[in-house]
């Protein structure tokens, strides 16, 4: 039997201390479909090439455009390149590699900007080349199986939706000691506009829309920054009107103290709910109209099965749901599939952007409802 060939990988971002750059490289090993195969990790030359020599990447850079450049021109050069930057930089990485003929994978939020997001989209379509937004929740087997109940139709007619997704790790004025997280995150110039929305909230607006099916059409936020003299909100509530008659709300918020990573999800139809958390991964809640509330596991995963990596009682977690879509977009580059199928796409990621831009304008104008 012939193997998969791996992909020729590229990161921008993710160098020396980097969180997230070495989620995405454990994610992109973790089922052998990549090589990383060049690098510009910092925009400081020292740390880019240091970074590179620390993981082994065969080709290092310290300038995303030359590198764009230059690996179109090779002929083994990257296929693909992960964007794990702050946000304000997503926008002219990604279209350096597009516009040199490169397919995308990008951290989210996708841009700092509405217009950026638009300008993607149309690149994208122009290019051709393929683009994924890690929105990694959306690969979690459990999750996967919750969109699943509710495509089913096993929910019956959705009525309400409703996600949360609270932190506390920005309870403090962090980003006054140099944290260098808390510094990008909080800084209009390189977050955007929103703070906690921008952050955690398009994850959870993501996760609503994604396995509930609804659509969210208009909205009313209201958003504070608690922490003084903060610029961005770390903490957003959003009334939420989906089509179809169908209501909801989004709480976001990094000053909640004692809560570490929060995500919760709510959907509740005529017939039956849900509720999925992210801390507690492996399991579904679900209970029919009626009836005692059931506790699904992995087990139950119904075609979210092909997700799952490892026997029941071998917890798998946030890892493994950014492999799964690692392995998804790498079988969508050989070919493998046409479609993206459970992929967070392009649109996917400006519509996360314009959430942010309309909440963002709702708050401003003192809670009035607009349009999505």
């Amino acid at each position: 039997m012939i193997e998969p060939r791996r992909i020729r990988l590229g990161m921008v971002g993710g160098g020396q201390n980097s969180f997230i750059g070495e989620v995405h490289r454990i994610a992109a090993r973790m089922d052998d479909c990549y090589e990383l195969a060049a690098g510009c990790l910092s925009a400081t030359p020292e740390k880019a090439h240091a970074s590179a020599r620390e993981l082994g990447i065969p080709r290092s850079y310290d300038d995303f455009a030359r590198m764009a450049q230059e690996e179109a021109a090779w002929n083994d050069g990257i296929e693909a390149v992960a964007i794990v930057t702050p946000n304000h930089l997503h926008h002219p990485i990604a279209r350096a590699f597009l516009d040199a003929g490169i397919h995308v994978i990008c951290d989210k939020p996708l841009t700092a900007t509405l217009a950026q997001a638009e300008d993607l989209e149309q690149a994208v379509a122009a290019s051709g080349k393929r683009f994924m937004v890690t929105y990694n929740y959306s690969g979690y087997p459990m999750a996967r199986h919750a969109r699943e109940l509710a495509a089913d139709g096993a929910l019956g007619n959705i009525r309400v939706v409703q996600v949360e997704y609270p932190q506390d790790w920005l309870a403090t004025d962090l980003e006054a000691s140099g944290h260098k997280q808390a510094s990008w995150r909080t800084d209009p110039a390189q977050a955007g506009a929103g703070g906690s929305l921008g952050d955690i909230g398009t994850h959870a607006f993501h996760l609503a829309e994604w396995v509930s099916g609804c659509r969210v059409e208009s909205l009313l936020a209201d958003l504070d920054s608690f922490v003084a003299d903060r610029q961005l909100d770390d903490n957003a509530h959003v009334l939420l009107r989906y089509g179809n008659g169908v209501r909801g709300q989004l709480w976001a918020s990094q000053i909640a103290t004692g809560h570490a990573n929060g995500l919760r999800l709510r959907v509740y139809g005529d017939r039956a709910g849900l509720e999925w958390f992210q801390e507690q991964p492996e399991q579904l809640r679900f209970a029919r109209l009626g009836e005692a509330p059931q506790i699904l596991s992995r087990a139950a995963a119904g075609g979210a099965e092909r997700d799952i990596r490892l026997p029941g009682g071998h917890p798998e977690g946030f890892l493994e749901a950014f492999a799964n879509l690692y392995r998804d977009y790498a079988a969508l580059l050989r070919g493998d599939s046409d479609d993206y199928g459970l992929l967070p796409t392009v649109a996917e990621g400006a519509r996360g952007v314009r959430f942010v831009e309309t909440a963002v304008a709702s708050s401003a104008a003192g809670g009035q409802w607009r349009e999505l």
